[in-house]
């Protein structure tokens, strides 16, 4: 069963203010665990780490910022 328009609106607002914090903190202390490694290696992981949480959210943000595709027509 797929999510309406709405409510993927409501998901992905949800996901955002609130589980993208707890993410970033989770993958901050995490990463304070190790040595500080070298610049470029650091940044290579935050960027995995970021694919990494946004690959399960994919179709739950995918067009959530276009027109609801079943909102009547305003132009008519």
């Amino acid at each position: 069963m797929s999510l309406s328009y709405a409510a993927r609106r409501r998901w992905a607002l949800v996901v955002l203010l609130v589980g993208l914090p707890i993410y970033i903190a989770a993958a901050l202390f995490t990463v304070s665990l190790f040595d500080r490694p070298s610049i470029l290696v650091e940044l290579l992981v935050y960027i995995v780490l970021g694919i990494v949480w946004a690959a399960p959210f994919k179709m739950l943000f995918r067009g959530v910022g276009q027109d609801d595709p079943n909102a009547p027509n305003q132009n008519d």
